[in-house]
Parts: C-alpha cells; structure tokens; sequence
C-alpha cells in the first residue's frame, strides 16, 4: 500500500480519491475550497491538507485532477520542490501534451516520476472505479504507478512518452463530439419524422449505428435532461485544447471544429453545465425560433 496525496476534489477528484482510500491507500487532499477536502476528509480515512505543499510532503504519488493548464503548472511550481526523490506525480487533468513534456521535465530534474494520465468514463466512472486512463511517460514510472491507478480504473495503458496521454484524450474528445452531433441529429429527425424513438433505437442499437452514447442517453436527450455529470464549459476546454494541437501538428478536424462552434451555442443558451450530450438542445431550440 502506499502513500498518495490527491489534489482537486471535484466531481472526478472527490470519488477517485475514495476509491484510493477503499483500496487500503493513505491518502491526504487538498482542495481550493478547503469545506469540500474537510467534507471528504469527515467521510474517509484520510487528512484534509491546509495547503498543497503539506498534502504532498513525503507521499510516494501525488495525484492531480485540476481544470485548464494554468491550474495545474500553477500547483506543480509549488508541489515539485516539495516532493520526495523517488515519488511520482500523476496528472489526471485534461491538459495540453505540452505542459505534461514540461512537468515531466520538471521532474526529472528532482528525480520525481511523470505520468500524463487523463482519463475518459466520465463521473459515472469515476464513481464507479471503472475510468479508462490514458498514460504517457517513461515504462519503469508507469509500471510503479499503475496498480494505484487501477483503484478506479478497468483500463490503464501506456500509450507512449511524455504527452502521448494528453494526445489519446484529445482523440477521445473529437470521437465523442462527432458521435454525439450525429445522435443528436438521428434523434432529432426521428422525432420530425414522427417516428417512435424507442423502436428506431432498439432497431439501429443492434447495427452498425450503436455507441455508448447511444445506450446511455438517447432517453435523457429526448427529455432534455442533462444533468449526467461532463459539461459543456469543459467540453470546449477539452476540444480548444485538441484544436491549438491540431494548428501545430497539421491535422484537419473539420468536423471537431463545427461541433465546438455548436457548443458556444448552447453556452449562450445557460447551458454551460449541461452535460454533453446538449447538443440536441440547439437543434429543438431552432425549431422553436
């Protein structure tokens, strides 16, 4: 068993850390808002940290689930000097394949440990212990730091060096984006056409059309509930993020790029929080105009 800090406690942080803890981790957290770590803290058997610097003093892993890029380069300026030689320090952010390059080799210098280790399940999977992790960094860092990850994950994989975990989520998120426009639409022409959506998804579910996606919520889309977890705001995040990668690396994301622009419109409905699969809302608002 070993000794982790976990640092961002939101909707995936929070019960990520927990599962470390169940799993027979000490765990320390820190959270901005020091209520939610002292909330998590009351519910486990762990410390709330006053400051992200006491959190990571001696642990062997110190785990980040933060927001944008400034976050964590913020965080990993104070925490670095701080940790042991021999710890590792594992991302969780969806972040740039640029910073995680930088971070791993920030730590190399102190002789600290690097994996860039977004992860994809949304927080249905986080709270389930059943996320999807996309790792880079260096083969005998992964191997250390692979069976504390699996604390909540069904699949942990080294994708390659330093970055190449940030690079495979942003592949995640332009497939998610292109097959959530295209559910959208099929759900929005079988409504128009008078069809009865039950029977068109049980139907198309069986073939070739059939997604996660589909499964999980074609039903919510139809009853415009979208409250299951992954936002709008962090969505365009993840895809901004995806694009600027795009410019530097030749790729052409048309499709990527359309569904970003279909994003700020639901932003500029109040549906910022809404989940992802929104996207539907803007096709049944212009009906409505």
């Amino acid at each position: 068993m070993a000794s982790c800090a976990f640092l961002g406690l939101g909707v995936m942080g929070y019960p990520m850390a927990g599962h470390l803890e169940a799993a027979g981790h000490s765990v320390s957290v820190w959270n901005r808002t020091t209520g939610k770590a002292s909330k998590w803290a009351a519910g486990h058997r762990g410390m709330a940290a006053a400051t992200p610097e006491q959190a990571v003093s001696g642990v062997d892993f110190v785990l980040m689930c933060l927001g944008d890029d400034p976050d964590v380069r913020e965080i990993a300026e104070k925490i670095i000097p701080k940790m042991k030689r021999g710890a590792v320090l594992i991302d969780h952010t969806t972040a740039s394949a640029e910073l995680a390059r930088e971070l791993s080799a920030a730590c190399k210098e102190r002789d600290i440990g690097f994996i860039d280790a977004p992860v994809s399940g949304g927080q249905a999977g986080a709270e389930n212990g059943q996320l999807a992790v996309m790792c880079g960094g260096e083969d005998d860092v992964f191997t250390y730091a692979a069976p504390v990850m699996q604390a909540y994950a069904k699949a942990v994989t080294l994708i390659g060096g330093p970055g190449s975990g940030q690079l495979t989520k942003m592949v995640n998120q332009i497939c998610i984006a292109g097959v959530v426009q295209g559910l959208s639409e099929g759900l929005h022409f079988a409504e128009q056409a008078g069809l009865d959506a039950e029977k068109v998804i049980g139907a198309i579910s069986k073939g070739a059309a059939q997604s996660w996606q589909m499964e999980n919520r074609w039903q919510t889309m139809m009853a415009d509930e979208f409250e299951h977890g992954f936002a709008t705001d962090w969505m365009r995040k993840d895809l901004r993020i995806a694009l600027e990668e795009a410019r530097r690396n030749n790729s052409r994301l048309p499709v990527a790029a359309l569904v970003d622009q279909f994003y700020a419109e639901i932003q500029a409905m109040g549906g910022g929080r809404w989940d992802t699969s929104s996207l539907i809302a803007r096709l049944k608002n212009a009906d409505k105009g």
